[in-house]
């Protein structure tokens, strides 16, 4: 299993932790009664959860033309049309997808493109299901120019949760990235949203509730009246 490095703090904290109780525990087993080594089960558990946490699978990233994947792991809990979003020419589609503890925690680029601008923003910490965290709390907004023949911009915003305290982001502006890249991470709980132009022909291809891997489930594909264009302006690019 591999583990992201940007986890390295908190795991070595954690061990540290619980090797410090444990030592406890293990000396009140000796001196007092061995029934006290029945705390070592829910010290180890929560250790193991931390390694968990920080786990980074990989995932088979899919090749055909005119789709976005996902940002994240997680459930979907929005998809609605804006009549404004910042960065954005007219109406915006909008798929927020929500990070629980036990969620793969790292970001992925949606499309191939290149990083326009990078926005970081300080915040409170509201839980990432709360209707008001997406303009109150800590984010990071990541607005991208798409290749493959894609309307642009396309922008992926990491917002904080109730538990997070630190959004980390390894792309800087100007990049250029590839789909499924692997982009940061959200530590400890969050929400990640992927916003589109609404007048690109891009759909939807999921719903509110539908579980999503980041780099490998498709969230918005090209309509069907679309495809040709973009066939067309990725075979241009290969060439």
């Amino acid at each position: 299993m591999t583990i992201a490095r940007e986890g390295s703090r908190e795991i070595i904290i954690a061990t540290l932790i619980c090797a410090v109780i444990e030592f406890g525990v293990i000396a009140l087993a000796l001196t007092v009664s061995l029934w006290f080594l029945t705390a070592c089960v829910p010290i180890w558990t929560l250790w193991v959860f931390v390694l968990l946490f920080f786990r980074d699978p990989s995932r088979t990233i899919p090749d055909q033309p005119g789709i976005l994947v996902s940002p994240a792991d997680g459930k979907v809990t929005e998809v609605s049309r804006l009549d404004h979003y910042d960065g954005v020419q007219g109406r915006a589609l909008r798929i927020s997808i929500f990070l629980s503890v036990f969620d793969v925690h790292i970001n992925r680029v949606p499309c191939a493109g290149r990083v326009r601008k990078i926005e970081y923003k300080p915040g409170k910490f509201l839980d990432a299901r709360h209707p008001d965290c997406g303009s109150l709390n800590e984010s990071n907004t990541i607005e991208m120019d798409p290749g493959e023949g894609l309307p642009g911009p396309i922008i992926v915003r990491q917002v904080a949760g109730l538990i997070a305290r630190r959004i980390i982001c390894n792309i800087k502006e100007q990049d250029s990235v590839t789909r499924g890249q692997r982009l940061g991470l959200i530590k400890f709980g969050s929400r990640t949203d992927l916003i589109v132009p609404d007048t690109g022909g891009l759909e939807a291809a999921v719903q509110v509730n539908d579980y999503v891997k980041g780099g490998e489930t498709v969230l918005f594909r090209v309509k069907a009246s679309g495809r040709s264009e973009v066939n067309r302006a990725a075979a241009v690019g290969a060439s």
